[in-house]
C-alpha cells in the first residue's frame, strides 16, 4: 500500500506500532534491499507493520532546486519494489519547509513516536535527518534508547570495492552503463512514458516505433539500447486490442536522426516483432545494455542493415538474460 498523507493529518492505525526506515530510497537498489528486509524482520518481531518512510519530493528539490537530480524510480514504481521486498506500507510524506526545518529531536518525536508509536528502526550508517541534516546515527541510536524504540544500524553493501548507492547508480547511467547499474538494482532500469505521435518514419522503414514522451525518471544519453517491455495500459482501455506487448524485446534510439537531418533528442523504441498500437498509452520499459552510439548513415540502404543488427542484437541480449518470453 502506499499512503500519500498531509502534514496535519495523523497516521492510521495501520501505520502504527511496527517497524520503519526513513529514507528516499530511490532506485531501489542492493543496499536498500538489506535495510528493507531487516525492517521486515523487526516488524515481524514486534508483531507491527513493516513500514517505510519516503518523501516526495525530495528534499534537495525544495533545498536546491536548481542541482536536483533526477529520479530514478517514481513513487509508484518505488513502492512496487519496496513491497515485493516484505514492505506492508510505504508512507508518502509531502516534503515542505515546515518539515525541512523540523530539529532532529522534533522530526524524531513527531514522526516516529507520536505518529508512528514505532517500536523498531532500522537504518544505514550514514542516515542523516532533520535541520541541515543535523542529526546522525549516534544522536538516533540515542533518541531510541531514550523512547525505547530498538535501532539496528546496518553496514554500508558494497560491489566492487565501492559503496551502493542511489548516487553511483545515477552516475552508471549517466554515461550508458546501464549493464553495470542493473548489477546494483535490484531489477533491471525501467524509463516510463506516453507513446506520441512522431513523424511515422520508422513505419515507412519497416521498422515502427513507440516514441516515448513525458519520461519523469533520469534518461540514459543519447544511444541504442536493448531491453524489453515490462508494463503497459494498453489492454485496460481502448484503442489497443491487440496482444499484450509485456515480454517482447525492445530496440530502444534516444538521440536524434542525424540521417534525416533531425537533431531534437527522441526516445523511440522498436517493439520486436510486435504490431499493436499503442499511442497514448503508458509503456515502461526495462533497460539491459548500450549497443552503440547514435551515428549518421550515408544512405538508408546503410540505415536498415544497421537496424536489422540491432534488433538481432538486442533479441539476443534479452535471451541472454533469460528474458524474452516468447
Amino acid at each position: 500500500m502506499n499512503l500519500s498523507i498531509d502534514s496535519h493529518t495523523l497516521f492510521p492505525e495501520e501505520a502504527q506500532g511496527g517497524a520503519v526506515t526513513i529514507g528516499n530510497f530511490d532506485g531501489v537498489h542492493r543496499g536498500h534491499q538489506v535495510i528493507v528486509e531487516q525492517v521486515r524482520r523487526l516488524a515481524d518481531q514486534v508483531c507491527g507493520p513493516a513500514v517505510v518512510f519516503t518523501f516526495d519530493p525530495p528534499p534537495s528539490k525544495i533545498l536546491r532546486p536548481e542541482s536536483a537530480p533526477k529520479p530514478l524510480t517514481s513513487i509508484e514504481r518505488r513502492t512496487e519494489l519496496l513491497k515485493k521486498l516484505g514492505i506492508d506500507l510505504v508512507i508518502v510524506y509531502p516534503t515542505d519547509k515546515q518539515l525541512l526545518d523540523l530539529e532532529p529531536e522534533a522530526f524524531f518525536e513527531t514522526v516516529v513516536v507520536r505518529s508512528l508509536k514505532a517500536k523498531a528502526i532500522a537504518e544505514g550508517e550514514n542516515f542523516q535527518f532533520g535541520k541541515k541534516r543535523r542529526g546522525d546515527v549516534p544522536m538516533l541510536r540515542q533518541l531510541c534508547h531514550e523512547h525505547k524504540v530498538q535501532f539496528t544500524l546496518l553496514e554500508p553493501q558494497r560491489e566492487a570495492g565501492e559503496w551502493i548507492s542511489s548516487t553511483r547508480i545515477r552516475a552508471l547511467i549517466e554515461s550508458g552503463d546501464i549493464a553495470s547499474a542493473n548489477r546494483l538494482l535490484i531489477e533491471p532500469y525501467r524509463i516510463s512514458g506516453i507513446v506520441g505521435h512522431g513523424a511515422e518514419r520508422g513505419r515507412t522503414l519497416g521498422f515502427p516505433t513507440a516514441n516515448l514522451e513525458n519520461i519523469q525518471v533520469l534518461c540514459p544519453p543519447v544511444g541504442v539500447y536493448a531491453g524489453r517491455v515490462a508494463s503497459t495500459n494498453c489492454m485496460s482501455t481502448p484503442p489497443c486490442n491487440s496482444a499484450s506487448p509485456i515480454g517482447f524485446p525492445v530496440a530502444i534510439n534516444i538521440g536524434p536522426n542525424p540521417t534525416f537531418g533531425e537533431d531534437r533528442v527522441k526516445v523511440e523504441a522498436h517493439i520486436i516483432d510486435y504490431n499493436g498500437d499503442l499511442y497514448d498509452h503508458d509503456i515502461s520499459i526495462e533497460l539491459f545494455a548500450k549497443l552503440r552510439e547514435v551515428r549518421k548513415f550515408d544512405s538508408k540502404d546503410q540505415l536498415l542493415t544497421q537496424l536489422a543488427s540491432d534488433i538481432q542484437q538486442a533479441k539476443a541480449v534479452c535471451e541472454q538474460l533469460g528474458t524474452l518470453s516468447h
